[in-house]
C-alpha cells in the first residue's frame, strides 16, 4: 500500500485546521480507494501532497573492479562488434 501526505487546504489559518491536517500527516491508503477531501479529525477541508522523491545519487562512476564486486560481468567492445570480457 502506498503512502500519502495529506496537509490542511488553510494551514495558515488556525481556526479551519487542527494541529494534526495544519502540520500534515501520512497515510497508508489502498490505490483503489478516493484520495481523502477531509481531515480525519477535524472534517476540515485537506488535500493530497506532492511527496519528495528519495533517489539515491551517484557520485563517481563505477569502477570496473566495483562493478564486478556487485557481481556485475563487465564487457568491453573490440574490433568487428565483438565484447570481451574483463
Amino acid at each position: 500500500m502506498p503512502i500519502y501526505e495529506y496537509i490542511a487546504e488553510h494551514p495558515e489559518d488556525p481556526g479551519r485546521s487542527c494541529p494534526m491536517c495544519r502540520r500534515g500527516y501520512e497515510l497508508r491508503r489502498a490505490l483503489d480507494r478516493e484520495p481523502m477531501t477531509r481531515c480525519l479529525y477535524c472534517k476540515n477541508p485537506v488535500r493530497k501532497k506532492i511527496s519528495s522523491v528519495n533517489v539515491p545519487r551517484l557520485t563517481a562512476p563505477l569502477s570496473v573492479v566495483d562493478a564486478k564486486k556487485a557481481g556485475f560481468t563487465v564487457l568491453e567492445k573490440r574490433e568487428g562488434g565483438e565484447y570481451e570480457k574483463l
